[in-house]
């Protein structure tokens, strides 16, 4: 069974920028579109940016649209969230997963530990 895992958040300034990864260990997700989830203290889970397969189609959510930037390594098997001018909203645990195109909901039931951005003014 593949597991995602993912890597790369901290604790930043309002302003600062972050870049975080996950890795498909036990398997791969190549073939899939993979995207970004988070999840806020208090919040349902919202999706943040999804990447196609081969890399070429990219989405994004609204309140990330020009900040973020998804990305993909098909031969590392490592999919990637660039994260700039992060705000204290931004605040949450990402989590990554294949995503069904169109709804941008997740795929897989099962989610990795995720990674805790913390977004400080």
């Amino acid at each position: 069974q593949v597991q995602l895992v993912e890597s790369g958040g901290g604790l930043v300034q309002a302003g600062g920028s972050l870049r975080l990864s996950c890795v498909a260990s036990g398997g791969t997700f190549s073939g899939y579109a993979m995207g970004w989830f988070r999840q806020a203290p208090g919040k349902e889970r919202e999706f943040v940016a999804v990447i196609g397969s081969l890399g070429g189609y990219t989405y994004y959510g609204d309140s990330v649209k020009g900040r973020f930037t998804i990305s993909r390594d098909i031969a590392k098997n490592t999919l990637y969230l660039q994260m700039n001018s992060l705000k204290p909203e931004d605040t949450a645990v990402y989590y990554c997963n294949a995503v069904i195109l169109g709804n941008y909901i997740p795929q897989f039931d099962s989610w990795g530990q995720g990674t805790q951005v913390t977004v400080y003014s």
